[in-house]
């Protein structure tokens, strides 16, 4: 006796639940990586560099105070320009030698109010991690104390999120008197590629300083 060959619907259904499987413990595994700093939640894709502040909350601007830390990192004027092309070497970099992934992934912009990403960095968990000095286009660099006007974004790490976090925080500068901006925006990112676009967080900030420190300059 033949059996008779399964039916469309039925390929059709263990197709689905094939498909689901994957799907949900992508889902799960998401979920498990949540986390939250400074009232706001955030997929915990990697470790944050040592003493690193709390994050911003999504739509709300904060002063953010940062410490030493070190960074690799690659600028438009190095030869590298684009997303792409910055991140395969700071990566490639890491890679060889040795170094942790961390989070953020810092994207800098060279002019104040500009939406052109002209530099990249990748940070290092301590700041006692492997030498400063240069490797290949990337350059490794203590990067000094400083203040920034911060904003939280939630969504894909794009032009307009940008422009729109840039809008933000320079509002809140404009209207307050007790800093003043000191240098072009960066956008943090704290997800990779593999977070679903509309769960990725990110800040917006702009460097300040102290008014009553630029008045007895």
């Amino acid at each position: 006796m033949t059996s008779s060959p399964p039916s469309n619907k039925r390929i059709r259904r263990v197709a689905t639940r094939l498909l689901v499987i994957p799907v949900a413990a992508t889902a799960l595994l998401l979920v498990s990586c949540v986390r939250t700093s400074g009232g706001t939640w955030y997929v915990d894709s990697a470790p944050l560099p040592e003493g690193w502040p709390e994050l911003t909350p999504v739509g709300e601007v904060a002063i953010r105070e940062y410490p030493t830390y070190r960074a690799a990192v690659v600028r438009e004027k190095d030869g590298r320009s684009g997303t792409t092309p910055m991140f395969r070497a700071l990566f490639q970099h890491i890679s060889a030698n040795d170094i942790p992934m961390t989070s953020p992934v810092d994207m800098s912009y060279e002019t104040a109010g500009s939406d052109r990403m002209t530099g990249m960095a990748f940070l290092y968990r301590t700041p006692e991690l492997g030498p400063v000095g240069t490797d290949g286009v990337v350059r490794v660099e203590d990067v000094p104390p400083r203040a920034y006007a911060s904003t939280g974004m939630r969504g894909s790490y794009s032009d307009a999120h940008h422009r729109e976090g840039l809008e933000r925080v320079e509002a809140w500068i404009a209207g307050q008197s007790a800093w003043k901006a000191d240098g072009p925006s960066r956008y943090l990112g704290y997800n990779s590629p593999f977070v679903p676009w509309f769960m990725r967080y990110g800040e917006v900030q702009i460097p300040v300083v102290p008014t009553s420190a630029t008045e007895h300059q």
